[in-house]
């Protein structure tokens, strides 16, 4: 199997703590994705080494410090924080009292959230509890980001999507590990094979070579020792390659009965399977939502958070700039509040996307570059918009 990884290590100091920790960073090239939903949620995602299978890239978006659980997402800005002096002179101060005041209550979220995490065992799992601890951290700062927490529940609510709804995460995981053990027998199997194969050329041409017509009868009288030597190696050979083969045999035998037992076991989803010494992780959320209602149990709830944060971002004109950015956050309000069912709020969202998306695409109409995402924007907006429409249409 291969000991190749598709991360890379990065050491970053806690703010709070001041513990250095050493965190996973997915290489450029591990993933691909098969294209994207219409919240822009990645679809079909499919990794070089297929023991990370189960795993949604997510589950390293945030980071986690092992001491005290604060949490970030893991970006330059984070990394940088010693040099962010907005973040150390107006926000790490109430952050830092709050969190680590909760910290120390034993039945706190934050605690909860903290010691529940197990990404080798539950690793989308585990990526839903990191954001919302990353949620908990931002909730705690005087000046909030909206914005930060519309995206944080959007990705929420795209893992409780992803959830493979006939297969246990821990099951997929050991499938790709076998895939790639299994991999690796293959490519044994099939040197012994041509080991075999050469081994066959190679006495079929000693054999020519002892039997050519055209020697004299001085150098035939020289070879003919030799013939027999030659043929009784290769018959050691032979049956060495024999036993080696059966040897094989079993080997490959044993490999098959190892994974029919190894995949054996719970199919059932993922969410439904004992988390934390809770029945199911959505226990296990439900019951902290009753402490904190920032906790959300399902993907409606978390698209529900992430629209109320995009609403209040846009409606602030801080966080979100004009062009681009803008239109694609009119937009995500629109798309969320429609596949949440608030289909009055997806109209008004829809009409505001294309009414200024148009205006943009005109007015930078000479720049193609900087309208490409716009256009894109504006052509899912018309579509998803006809989409709206119809169901209130049906309601009238």
């Amino acid at each position: 199997m291969s000991n190749e990884s598709p991360f890379f290590l990065a050491k970053v100091e806690c703010p709070l703590c001041k513990t250095i920790n050493e965190f996973e960073t997915i290489k450029v090239g591990s993933f691909m994705e098969g294209g994207r939903d219409t919240d822009f949620c990645p679809k079909d995602i499919t990794w070089k080494y297929p023991r990370y299978q189960s795993y949604n890239p997510l589950v390293y978006f945030t980071a986690v410090c092992d001491n005290c659980y604060y949490t970030r997402e893991f970006n330059s800005n984070f990394k940088e924080w010693k040099k962010d002096n907005t973040f150390r002179s107006y926000r790490l101060k109430s952050i830092k009292e709050k969190h680590l005041e909760q910290l120390a209550q034993a039945d706190s979220v934050v605690r909860a959230l903290g010691e529940s995490i197990n990404i080798s065992s539950f690793p989308n799992e585990s990526a839903i509890v990191k954001l919302q601890l990353a949620i908990f951290d931002e909730m705690l700062s005087e000046h909030k980001k909206n914005l930060d927490l519309g995206r944080f529940y959007l990705r929420i609510g795209w893992l409780f999507r992803d959830f493979d709804k006939d297969e246990n995460p821990n099951h997929k995981f050991v499938k790709g590990m076998l895939l790639e053990l299994d991999n690796s027998l293959s490519i044994f199997n099939n040197s012994l094979s041509s080991t075999s194969d050469e081994l066959a050329k190679y006495s079929r041409h000693l054999s020519a070579h002892f039997e050519t017509s055209e020697l004299t009868s001085d150098v035939k009288a020289m070879m003919a020792p030799y013939k027999e030597k030659f043929s009784e190696k290769l018959n050691l050979i032979q049956t060495s390659l024999q036993n080696y083969k059966d040897s094989v045999e079993s080997l490959n035998a044993l490999s098959n009965e190892y994974q029919n037992s190894a995949t054996k076991g719970d199919n059932g989803n993922g969410i439904g399977v004992g988390f934390s010494n809770n029945s199911s992780f959505f226990e296990f959320l439900t019951n902290l939502q009753k402490k904190d209602p920032n906790i959300v149990t399902d993907e409606k709830e978390a698209l529900k958070k992430s629209v109320y944060h995009y609403k209040e971002a846009f409606a602030s004109g801080r966080e979100i700039t004009p062009g681009n950015q803008q239109i694609q956050a009119s937009y995500l309000i629109a798309e969320l509040s429609r596949r949440v069912g608030d289909h009055d709020s997806a109209r008004e969202y829809f009409n505001s996307t294309i009414k200024h998306g148009q205006e943009f695409i005109y007015q930078n109409r000479n720049d193609r570059s900087r309208i490409a995402l716009a256009r894109k924007i504006l052509e899912l907006a018309i579509e998803q918009g006809k989409l709206n429409m119809a169901v209130l249409k049906s309601r009238k």
